[in-house]
């Protein structure tokens, strides 16, 4: 493949602590307005306390799920830690985003990401408290 067009932009983002919130329309928006038929789609989160996954988006249990694990599987307990600088949820937070990703390659097929039936993108964010997040896409095809 001659790839001989590259876009970029960048998504903000505003949560309200600790989740996973699904970003898919907003991606395949901007992703499906570049013209690509085919290409490759790289989905970039710019913080070492929040990341990226792909997940299924038919039933909200599986988010539930995955954040009672991630609480369960890294504790905010301040005594485990030395690094606490910004609360309880500090170094957990980078633990978590340590096990997941900050950064997702997706093919595009058809002019789309090639997303599965069932599957969404998702800002997984570690944190308490409200933050306000960047999302950088790109794109070559």
């Amino acid at each position: 493949m001659d790839i001989s067009h590259q876009a970029q932009h960048t998504l903000q983002l505003e949560t309200n602590g600790q989740g996973l919130y699904e970003i898919t329309d907003q991606i395949v928006a901007w992703a499906s307005g570049q013209g690509a038929e085919t290409g490759m789609l790289t989905v970039y989160c710019r913080h070492t306390s929040a990341s990226l996954t792909i997940q299924e988006n038919a039933d909200p249990d599986v988010c539930f799920d995955l954040n009672t694990f991630f609480s369960t599987l890294v504790s905010e307990d301040p005594s485990r830690y030395r690094h606490t600088a910004e609360g309880p949820d500090d170094m957990p937070a980078h633990i978590r985003s340590a096990l997941t990703d900050t950064s997702l390659s997706i093919p595009v097929v058809e002019g789309r990401p090639g997303l599965g039936t069932w599957q969404g993108i998702y800002l997984f964010e570690h944190r308490a408290r409200p933050h306000r997040r960047s999302i950088i896409l790109h794109m070559l095809w």
